[in-house]
């Protein structure tokens, strides 16, 4: 039988539970997944910033496992996670960068409010170099994006307006990307939310912001993907009701789990990414 979360009394397996908790035996313990809603509009605390950042200079990793690696994880000496693509010119990840920078933004915002009672945070990625470590290395040279690990991997919501609301904290995303409009004065809608919750927080990767001016690369749907993703939107109990919404939003694309990209040539300016080295 599994420990009971003090939260809601439901008896939940090991998996709910930190290897700790579960060590005590029986008795009760809060739920990862539980959170609550608060109702005051004041801020909770000064600004601060809620990225989650990989301090690590280097990895040394098997070529196998590096080709095989991309789009899904790689253990090393530490848990890292590389995003789709290897380059050699940083410019190539600018948007994906900014992206990030702006969902900070808005998250920092979100939790400051306090809406509920456990923190969202983003993984900040880095732009890592692959270096020569022997003759065979087919990598060297390239670029990469490089984040912290995200173990059990869970999407929320996309950004043609499809969401999955069977769960509280799935609910909370879809807040946040209502709060992200009204914060914006309807400029950006931060969606494509997905990421691990854990016992204190929330951790997401890999934001897509849709823009008016569609200034964020592929995924941002501009103007019409507002739109369709507001027309789906449905407010729930962590929304609020003096929150502005698009008036009578349209269905422009239709609402899919994946992300949904359209074709555009757009220039980007240098990224900023630190120099950190990868052997391979």
């Amino acid at each position: 039988m599994g420990r009971v979360c003090a939260d809601d009394e439901r008896d939940l397996p090991q998996t709910s539970y930190t290897a700790n908790q579960w060590s005590k035996g029986q008795g009760n313990s809060i739920y990862a997944g539980c959170v609550h809603g608060h109702y005051s509009d004041s801020a909770a605390a000064q600004p601060y910033d809620n990225g989650r950042y990989n301090d690590s200079t280097r990895a040394s990793v098997e070529d196998h496992d590096i080709a095989h690696s991309f789009a899904s994880a790689v253990r090393a000496r530490f848990v890292l996670w590389f995003k789709t693509g290897a380059v050699f010119d940083d410019d190539y990840f600018n948007l994906d960068i900014r992206a990030v920078d702006k969902a900070l933004g808005i998250v920092n915002r979100f939790n400051q409010l306090a809406v509920v009672d456990k923190v969202v945070k983003f993984n900040v990625p880095d732009v890592w170099t692959f270096a020569r470590r022997s003759s065979s290395c087919s990598w060297d040279g390239k670029k990469a994006l490089c984040e912290p690990f995200i173990q059990n991997y869970q999407k929320f919501n996309s950004n043609s307006g499809w969401n999955d609301d069977s769960m509280a904290w799935a609910k909370v995303m879809q807040a946040l990307s209502h709060f992200s409009y009204h914060v914006s004065g309807g400029n950006h809608v931060l969606c494509d939310l997905q990421g691990d919750i854990y016992q204190r927080e929330i951790v997401l990767s890999g934001p897509v912001i849709l823009s008016r001016t569609r200034e964020y690369g592929g995924t941002d749907l501009g103007p019409e993907g507002i739109s369709s993703f507001s027309s789906q939107h449905r407010c729930n109990n962590y929304c609020r009701s003096h929150w502005t919404k698009p008036f009578n939003p349209r269905q422009y694309y239709d609402p899919v789990p994946g992300t949904t990209m359209i074709s555009r040539t757009m220039s980007t300016a240098a990224s900023r990414p630190a120099y950190t080295g990868f052997y391979c």
